[in-house]
């Protein structure tokens, strides 16, 4: 008998279960929106990315449909051969008018974005200074660029500025943060880094995947939101959060986007988006510019749900956003909540190592425009009696 060389795994998995840890994949069957149907049960999801509820907003379905009607399902091949169609040079031609840059590509994910990104303009020779709680994907691509990496504590302009004067004036340096953390939910310290990044001749990059659609003028995101146009080199943004489809996108200037068209490896060896999708992107431009009112349920919504788990007594961080942790500190507890809350019909899922520190699990919520005043006052009130009977509150 052949002997498994991936026995292991399940003596991972075990470690798991005793540790209340393991968890299996919720299936949803229905439509993302602010209720939804999870393992079989109608709940109120807090637990999307879907901040403006654009992955049903009807513009949107139906630009995917023509789209699909005109150029088919699938665009057949990678961008550089025979991948590039002109809906894909008309959606990255207005993503760079939206975001005030001369130019953009568009990536298959946000994770290949920052990960294609900071490998193909970085080499073993560069330095990356990077906040401690920046997303996995910029991680992974400072690792594959090889440059060397230099972590400092989360939003502490002076360590970086202690980081950045013991380099080589000469050495090139990309400085970098999140807009808006994905766990915590706070801003990045963006126009500091950037005066930062000014005084030592650095790249300024920012990955605002979390800030696309919820902050600044029109969702045009945190570089708009604290008014550093200009002064930030590498803006990373997502199609598949607030703009409701799929993808990632870089901002900057020409030079920057025709250099990633030629080295950025997942540009080069992914097939590019359906024409479906591109559409739907465009149509959710469109929305942004012409319906700013859902953008004002977003913010309505997040002060309402904020204030009421803080009423309640939980703990909550330093959000600033949409996203807010309920921090509960030990990871089992957080899943028991988590699945307490489900069970009450709130669909908020736990967070733990390693995805947050060991001593910083959490559950995680969202809350979108399309939720009701009802749909919160419902979660909050599931909150109440699941956090009093597991002693949290």
């Amino acid at each position: 008998m052949r002997h498994d060389p991936l026995g292991y795994l399940t003596s991972e998995l075990d470690a798991l279960k005793e540790n209340g840890l393991y968890r299996r994949l919720r299936i949803l069957s229905d439509e993302q929106k602010a209720k939804t149907t999870v393992d079989g049960r109608k709940v109120v999801n807090l637990s999307s990315n879907n901040y403006l509820g654009l992955t049903t907003h009807p513009r949107l379905r139906e630009r995917a449909l023509e789209a699909t009607r005109r150029y088919g399902v699938g665009s057949g091949s990678v961008r550089s051969i025979a991948g590039t169609l002109d809906i894909h040079m008309e959606l990255e031609r207005r993503l760079a008018e939206f975001k005030k840059t001369e130019a953009v590509v568009v990536f298959q994910s946000g994770f290949a974005a920052n990960a294609g990104t900071v490998a193909a303009i970085l080499t073993r020779d560069d330095v990356v200074i990077s906040d401690e709680l920046n997303h996995a994907s910029i991680i992974d691509g400072c690792r594959l660029s090889r440059a060397e990496i230099k972590v400092f504590p989360h939003k502490d302009v002076g360590a970086a500025r202690k980081i950045l004067a013991e380099l080589p004036p000469s050495q090139r340096k990309l400085l970098i943060t999140d807009g808006v953390f994905s766990m915590d939910g706070d801003l990045g310290a963006v126009p500091e880094l950037c005066a930062l990044a000014q005084e030592f001749g650095c790249i300024m990059m920012v990955d605002d995947a979390h800030a696309s659609g919820v902050f600044g003028a029109n969702g045009r995101g945190t570089i708009d939101h604290f008014n550093v146009h200009g002064r930030v080199d590498v803006q990373v943004g997502t199609l598949s959060k607030a703009i409701g489809a799929l993808g990632g996108y870089v901002a900057g200037s020409r030079a920057l986007i025709e250099f990633l068209y030629h080295r950025a490896r997942p540009f080069l060896f992914s097939t590019s988006h359906p024409p479906a999708v591109a559409a739907a992107c465009m149509a959710a431009i469109d929305v942004l510019l012409e319906e700013p009112q859902i953008m004002n349920r977003l913010w309505e919504n997040t002060k309402l749900f904020k204030a009421g788990l803080r009423s309640l007594g939980f703990q909550t961080g330093l959000s600033e956003s949409p996203i807010t942790p309920v921090i509960v500190g030990d990871a089992a507890l957080a899943m028991r909540l988590s699945d307490g809350l489900f069970e009450e019909g709130v669909f908020a899922q736990g967070i733990g190592f390693p995805t947050v520190p060991r001593d910083k699990a959490r559950v995680r919520t969202i809350v979108t425009a399309t939720h009701t005043p009802a749909d919160l006052e419902f979660a909050l009130t599931a909150f109440g009696k699941v956090g009093r009977e597991l002693g949290i509150i």
